[in-house]
């Protein structure tokens, strides 16, 4: 019976390191070894007025990068950015993930990116690793950022490097089960060079654009992580505003549940005031940046969004919330969706 009994405990342990081994394999050997993750060089990328200028614009616009660095005044319902905390990184208001922090990127040598090297900067934006290896997660948009061409990314390290120094030392990351593991396996090395994107036509620009601005991350319905098919940019993904709780993005595809009856001087003055028909816009939209941007700019994010494959998906944040077959989300309208 001691041999018996042995032998099953051998078998139920090779049977354990099989499936530890299988699941490892399945979702990817990352999870022990780290990320993948290219080696840094010491190149430093040349400080010119245009590289300055077009650095300011991307940071402070489109890739809303201090809308998320910075610690925002959470007792008014405009939530603005502390103007003494610009760059150096905060705590988000995020329970679901232990408040997960941002990064301090001011230039701050003892808590900010003050002993970091241009392209372990650029590696952090477009690749998703810090400075010692490890996998920056994924609210970080950097699968987003990846598509930066190389003077873009040259251009915001060289503009973030010009951000005052501010001692602000952030809470470690604290992810939960089994997030840490996961986020090890998804970033992915860029070894060659990323040319200017094609740019002849304002659908081609607004592409750009829209992909540097998140706008599909955000207006896209995500399970677990992965975009639903077919819902490209028809809204329902979930956020938790501090204060009203459960929000959800709203589609922005041609369709008449969507913008269809949008013009250009409409999503101009969407983005400027942050306001459509005098009803403000939850400000976990970044439109306190992207009024930043230029009319031309914004005229070829409408181009592109003009192209884009209408998807039918009622949304709304004031009705009460019912179950929708399409998002597999619990917003307003949902029951209509069928």
């Amino acid at each position: 019976m001691k041999i018996r009994g042995r032998t099953i405990a051998l078998g139920l342990v090779g049977l354990v390191v099989l499936v530890v081994l299988g699941g490892i394999t399945a979702i990817g050997w990352q999870i022990v070894l780290g990320p993948r993750a290219r080696a840094v060089n010491d190149k430093k990328f040349e400080v010119t007025d245009a590289r300055l200028a077009r650095g300011k614009y991307l940071v402070e616009g489109p890739a809303h990068c201090l809308e998320c660095h910075s610690e925002h005044d959470l007792s008014t319902p405009e939530y603005p950015t502390i103007a003494s905390k610009l760059g150096a990184g905060w705590a988000l208001p995020i329970p679901e993930l232990n408040y997960i922090s941002s990064k301090n990127i001011t230039s701050d040598k003892e808590t900010g990116l003050g002993n970091w090297t241009d392209d372990e900067i650029a590696r952090a934006i477009r690749e998703g690793i810090r400075k010692d290896g490890t996998a920056l997660f994924p609210l970080m948009p950097y699968q987003n950022f990846a598509k930066l061409d190389d003077e873009d990314l040259a251009s915001i390290v060289v503009f973030v490097r010009t951000l005052p120094a501010i001692k602000n030392e952030v809470p470690a990351r604290n992810l939960p089960f089994p997030l840490e593991y996961i986020v090890k396996t998804i970033p992915r090395p860029i070894t060659t060079p990323q040319p200017s994107h094609p740019a002849a036509t304002a659908a081609e620009r607004g592409s750009y654009l829209a992909t540097v601005a998140s706008c599909g991350a955000c207006h896209t319905p995500a399970v677990q992580g992965e975009p639903l098919p077919g819902m490209a940019f028809a809204g329902g993904e979930l956020f938790m505003d501090p204060k009203q709780g459960a929000v959800y993005s709203m589609n922005i595809t041609p369709d008449a549940s969507g913008i269809a009856h949008y013009d250009e001087a409409l999503l101009t003055q969407t983005i400027r005031t942050g306001q459509v028909s005098g009803r403000m816009l939850n400000h976990i939209m970044p439109f306190e940046s992207f009024k930043t941007m230029t009319d031309s700019d914004i005229s070829d994010i409408f181009g592109y969004l003009k192209t884009l494959t209408p998807v039918k998906h009622r949304i709304s944040n004031t009705d009460p919330p019912t179950p929708c077959p399409l998002c597999k989300h619990s917003h307003g309208l949902g029951e209509m969706n069928k």
